[in-house]
């Protein structure tokens, strides 16, 4: 196709309507997974010309004027015939929808914008190492936050198992979120072996975090620290040292044999 780059739009040579993109040429939008995104492309002076959207990556034409032609229904065009604006909606964006996207007008020869779309996937984070080991009666403290996301979560649910314990308050569980619900933090003062297992930070548009909290009873303090998980190998060396003995006798058995 012969076009013309002018810098931000581009122009069709030698044509007298002086068609023109006010959408600048390799645009970015940026989007989350599950949004909406709208991708711009504005044309002025488009008299009789069509505006055509497609994928760069396959080449699959996605819509022509008002009609869609893509299968996937997430795509469509939004004009009102009073605008000069032709923007591409993807709804429920994935991760795949992310690249390139063409608006092409039906000049002679056709005149195109790229449109760049990149698509970010938000997810909570939970500090500290993915397991906790905690001696009875010690105070459990997990921090919790949304991050890559566009726009702010609704809610930050926790969750022990499978109950959700935000309100547990008579059960002794603290849960503070900031106003914005990108931050959490779950404190539980005085724990007992009823409060471990899998803790869940839950949002409405993040991928979910979780940690594995152990209450241990026992007289090896090693095996028992506060969110250090450099301990519990220590705890799995011991597991070991029977195995190990055993070993010792049955080298020394042998050697008394010969």
């Amino acid at each position: 196709m012969n076009r013309l780059d002018t810098g931000d739009a581009l122009v069709s040579e030698g044509n007298v309507s002086k068609m023109y993109f006010e959408t600048d040429n390799h645009t970015r939008i940026a989007s989350q997974v599950g949004s909406i995104a709208v991708l711009p492309c504005a044309v002025r002076n488009i008299g009789e010309g069509v505006v055509s959207w497609i994928r760069r990556k396959d080449y699959h034409l996605l819509t022509i004027g008002y009609t869609t032609y893509s299968s996937d229904e997430r795509f469509n065009i939004i004009h009102s015939d009073d605008t000069e604006e032709w923007p591409l909606q993807i709804k429920y964006v994935q991760l795949r929808d992310a690249g390139l996207y063409e608006c092409q007008v039906s000049t002679h020869p056709p005149t195109s914008i790229f449109v760049k779309l990149d698509v970010v996937e938000a997810k909570a984070e939970i500090f500290g190492p993915s397991e906790k080991y905690l001696k009875p009666g010690s105070m459990l403290r997990l921090t919790c936050r949304v991050v890559q996301s566009n726009e702010p979560p609704l809610y930050i649910f926790w969750y022990h198992n499978s109950r959700m314990i935000n309100y547990d308050t008579h059960r002794g569980v603290n849960v503070s979120t900031e106003a914005d619900n990108r931050y959490s933090e779950l404190v539980i003062t005085h724990t007992n072996t009823l409060n471990s297992g899998n803790y869940s930070c839950v949002s409405n548009n993040a991928v979910a975090a979780s940690t594995l909290v152990h209450i241990l009873n026992g007289e090896n303090p090693a095996a028992m620290q506060h969110g250090d998980h450099g301990n519990a190998v220590l705890l799995a060396s011991h597991m070991h040292l029977p195995l190990a003995v055993v070993t010792y006798q049955v080298i020394r058995f042998i050697l008394k044999m010969c």
